[in-house]
């Protein structure tokens, strides 16, 4: 793997480029400029990539012990200081790009940053490490919609559903890698419930989230309520089970809650 490739993987590109590419979604949604679009898209992309490089950096030792194949770092494909460098820089280059988009827009922006570096940090092997997931998706919808011109508040079911959809991710992130956490120490949350616990309520708290999303705007529309529909009938089916059909369901529940976020915006022109 040459450096360059090294440096994508260790990052975390898949949340990486599909929470930038969700937040700057919204952002269009919502009526943001052109230039409004570009600061959005660049701070986000800033502040992923610096809490991805930061949890491969941190979690070096652990990824070693699993022996993690996707993980550059511990296959000994980059050196460590290259990460944690690389992080120091998106984070400091994420703040002024922040506030590109006004000071309390950045701010809000900045916490969510701060969440995720809490999490790489410690908070991933608490009892509270659901926290930082729910703040961080919470303020997303508010650096957005914030920046518009008159800095205007976000309704609270955006802001309710944005912390739903990061708390149902949290849970339905871990499923797959339970047991090589517990094996080194990370008891967050879903480990101490336990898979089949923890889908279900990844499930039913993005179901929740779609609910918001397709009733906040109200009136609701067709699309929306039929979104709603398609989230409920996944939930009931291809949860139950438990597995890797839970696991793949709840991420295509995600992925339909971020498409109704994205359509929200519209609301809110």
């Amino acid at each position: 793997m040459t450096r360059a490739a090294a440096m994508v993987r260790a990052c975390h590109p898949e949340p990486t480029a599909t929470v930038t590419a969700v937040a700057t979604a919204l952002a269009a949604t919502t009526g943001r400029s052109m230039a409004g679009l570009v600061a959005v898209a660049s701070a986000v992309l800033a502040g992923q990539l610096s809490i991805g490089w930061s949890n491969d950096y941190i979690d070096r030792s652990r990824d070693a012990t699993t022996a993690r194949p996707d993980k550059p770092v511990a296959r000994g494909d980059l050196p460590a200081w290259a990460v944690g460098r690389a992080a120091l820089v998106a984070a400091a280059v994420c703040v002024p790009l922040s506030f590109a988009s006004g000071l309390p827009a950045g701010a809000a922006h900045l916490v969510g940053v701060a969440c995720g570096w809490a999490y790489n940090l410690g908070a991933k092997a608490t009892a509270s490490s659901v926290v930082p997931y729910t703040a961080a998706f919470g303020l997303l919808p508010v650096f957005v919609v914030a920046g518009l011109p008159g800095h205007p508040v976000p309704p609270v079911w955006l802001v309710a559903a944005g912390g739903m959809l990061g708390t149902g991710a949290h849970f339905a992130n871990t499923l797959p890698d339970l047991n090589d956490d517990e094996r080194t120490g990370v008891r967050g949350l879903p480990h101490r419930l336990g898979a089949r616990a923890s889908a279900l309520l990844a499930a039913g708290l993005l179901t929740a989230a779609s609910a918001l999303l397709a009733l906040g705007p109200w009136p609701p529309s067709r699309p929306a309520l039929a979104g709603f529909a398609v989230c409920v009938g996944l939930a009931t089916a291809g949860v139950a089970p438990g597995g890797r059909r839970a696991f793949r369901v709840t991420m295509l529940l995600a992925a339909l809650d971020a498409a109704l976020l994205i359509a929200a915006g519209t609301d809110l022109r």
